[in-house]
């Protein structure tokens, strides 16, 4: 059986002329007053979609700042899930320490509140060994909370718990995702039902929310909202990703617990999609000494999980391996190569679907800079490292590092003619072949 396997490429990324990166001073509304922002502890945070290159970037500025990086990667939490979350290499964690990777099995489910807990403590811990926290991922509302807090939510007692639990584990066990959503939208919360398939922690935590209270989640305010409700006008559309949506919370930042200062790397869409196109063929070619994401799925099965069955499983990349899988499986491990190549193109357009939503999700965040992600590593490290230790409370973005829209015409067009070019190598011992014949 011959399949279809990825070739190794370079890519060339566009250097800046060698001019230095200045800083220009404008206020900078984001912060309250210089000295209000002094008294707080700086947190640097970067965002982007998917393929954008904020671990490297996050890596590079730990190392000039004496920081430690904190994952805010819904993925990277799970254990074995290394290559389809592009987890730092063990490498790169021994160089900068890094927090909340690897910290939980797949079989288990990790929420937004608890990576809130988790995230926080690891920030208190940081900051009290005298370094500086660098918090990276592009999970969007991990990083929301973490920024503006977790709503005031009670806590189930454990009768409470107990009970949900048995009335849903009855349902879950025999796969009755519809039933259960009925039993807690008649329970009080009809916005269970469009929570993502097979969601089963979500949908206990909102059974246990009502069993306590008499009231849904949603009765209760996320802290962003009040921020979100608080500005005074909205930011004006224009070609230009300009600080001015970096300042649009007006200043009731001062009433954060810490001096943010965030970041959203990202490419034009075109060279993004490319970009995350070709990552994808790179997780199925995966590492020396490993099998990629066909590896990591096949483990995944082999420890009695389904695919879309819990939040590792529904992970972009694991789903659609788990499903090509199960596929072979019922062919006693045989594939053809038509059969490779549409699971290869489910993935990839999963993965840049995936990075339009982040696009689309962190508009809406006005707090953060937007930088092209495809100027010089160092400038770019440059004007980061210079904006966390300016304490003046003015920054902007320099014009060569500013990351524009996309508007023209000519840039339209070439998105809405984009198409996938993959670059394969027909190898019959590939190591593909050989995890879909052991599977």
């Amino acid at each position: 059986m011959e399949m279809v396997m990825v070739g190794i490429r370079n890519i060339r990324i566009p250097c800046l002329p060698d001019a230095h990166v200045k800083l220009t001073r404008f206020r900078r509304s984001i912060s309250c007053s210089s000295a209000a922002a002094a008294a707080k502890k700086r947190v640097v945070v970067i965002s982007g979609p998917t393929g954008a290159g904020k671990t490297r970037i996050a890596l590079q500025l730990a190392k000039r700042l004496n920081g430690e990086v904190i994952s805010a990667d819904s993925v990277q939490v799970y254990q074995g899930l290394d290559i389809g979350s592009a987890k730092p290499t063990p490498t790169e964690r021994m160089e900068v320490p890094h927090h909340l990777i690897d910290i939980l099995h797949p079989s288990g489910d990790y929420s937004v509140g608890q990576f809130y807990e988790d995230a926080r403590q690891a920030t208190t811990d940081i900051l009290s060994g005298g370094r500086v926290p660098i918090v990276t991922g592009g999970t969007g509302l991990y990083l929301r909370w973490y920024i503006y807090g977790k709503p005031d939510v009670p806590k189930a007692s454990s009768d409470i718990t107990s009970e949900v639990h048995s009335e849903l584990t009855r349902l879950q066990n025999i796969g009755d995702w519809y039933s259960a959503v009925q039993l807690v939208v008649e329970s009080g919360d009809p916005k269970a039902q469009y929570l993502a398939a097979n969601d089963w922690y979500r949908l206990r935590r909102s059974l246990e929310i009502i069993k306590a209270c008499g009231l849904p989640p949603s009765a209760f305010e996320v802290p962003y909202d009040s921020f979100k409700h608080q500005r005074s006008s909205s930011v004006s559309n224009s070609s230009l990703v300009t600080q001015t949506s970096a300042n649009a919370l007006g200043d009731q930042s001062h009433d954060l617990d810490y001096d943010f200062i965030c970041f959203f790397l990202t490419n034009q869409r075109v060279d993004l999609y490319r970009s995350i196109d070709l990552r994808c063929e790179d997780m199925l070619l995966g590492k020396p000494g490993c099998d990629g994401i066909l590896g990591e799925a096949k483990w995944l099965l082999d420890v009695g999980l389904s695919p879309n069955s819990n939040s590792a499983t529904r992970a972009i990349g694991y789903r659609q391996a788990m499903e090509y899988l199960e596929r072979c499986r019922e062919r006693q491990g045989q594939s053809s190569a038509g059969e490779f190549h549409a699971f290869l193109a489910e993935f990839q357009r999963a993965s840049r679907n995936f990075a339009k939503r982040q696009l689309t999700w962190f508009r809406n965040e006005n707090i953060y800079h937007w930088l092209d992600a495809s100027k010089p590593l160092d400038k770019v490290l440059d004007f980061l490292t210079n904006a966390y230790y300016d304490q003046s409370g003015t920054m902007k973005v320099p014009e060569c590092l500013r990351m524009r829209e996309l508007k023209s015409r000519k840039e339209g067009s070439a998105l809405k003619s984009y198409r996938t070019i993959n670059s394969f190598t027909y190898i019959g011992t590939s190591s593909a072949n050989r995890i879909v014949r052991k599977s």
